[in-house]
């Protein structure tokens, strides 16, 4: 699907950095980009519901150690 990405001048030399480090184009620099940015949210979304899960399974232990 085509798209038009429109940046602020300092985004764009972001952008151009970023693609530059990685030695690629900037286009693939941005599909990476959104690629991480939905895998960290994903690990992110999973971290904090184990932990709620460990949290309330674990409560009374937790709530003992605390005193």
């Amino acid at each position: 699907m085509a798209m038009t990405l429109r940046l602020s001048d300092e985004q764009e030399r972001a952008l151009a950095l970023l693609a530059e480090a990685d030695g690629v184009s900037k286009h693939e620099a941005v599909v990476r980009a959104i690629a991480d940015a939905a895998a960290r949210r994903v690990r992110e979304d999973r971290v904090r519901a184990l932990s709620l899960e460990g949290r309330e399974r674990y409560a009374s232990l937790l709530d003992r150690l605390a005193r």
